[in-house]
C-alpha cells in the first residue's frame, strides 16, 4: 500500500510540474518575422506616398489645381505627413484617378476633376485638423 502510494504521489507531482514547463514556452513572433511585418508596413507605405506624389505630378492635376486655387506645394508636403489608414485611403484613389488619365481619354472628364479636387481637399484637410 505504501509503495501504491508512493507511486501515486510521484505520478501527480510529475502531472502537475508538465503544465508550468509547458507554459514557459515562447508563443510569440521571431525578431526577424518581426523586422520583416516591419519593412513590409514601411514599403507599402512609402508606394502609397510615392502612388500619390505621381498623381500631384501629373500635369493634367496641376492645372485643374491651379484653376481651384489650391497650392500644390502644400498639398505635396501633406502626402508626407498621411501615415496610416489616411494614407491609404487617399492612394487608393490617387491611382483610380491616374488609371483614368492613363486610360488613353485625351481630356480630363468632369467627374475626373471633381475626384482631383476632392482628392486635394482631403489632403489639405486632413493636415490641417491634424
Amino acid at each position: 500500500m505504501r509503495m501504491l502510494t508512493s507511486c501515486v504521489l510521484v505520478v501527480f507531482a510529475l502531472i502537475s510540474m508538465v503544465p508550468p514547463a509547458h507554459a514557459q514556452t515562447s508563443h510569440t513572433a521571431s525578431t526577424a518575422a518581426l523586422d520583416a511585418a516591419v519593412q513590409q508596413h514601411v514599403a507599402s507605405a512609402e508606394a502609397d506616398r510615392e502612388a500619390v506624389a505621381r498623381l500631384l505630378a501629373r500635369p493634367e492635376v496641376q492645372k485643374v489645381a491651379g484653376d481651384a486655387g489650391i497650392d500644390m506645394r502644400r498639398a505635396a508636403q501633406a502626402v508626407a505627413t498621411l501615415d496610416g489608414e489616411q494614407l491609404t485611403e487617399i492612394a487608393a484613389q490617387a491611382r483610380q484617378v491616374e488609371e483614368t488619365l492613363a486610360g488613353g481619354q485625351s481630356r480630363v472628364v468632369i467627374s475626373t476633376t471633381l475626384i482631383i479636387i476632392a482628392l486635394l481637399v482631403l489632403i489639405l484637410l486632413i493636415v490641417a485638423l491634424d
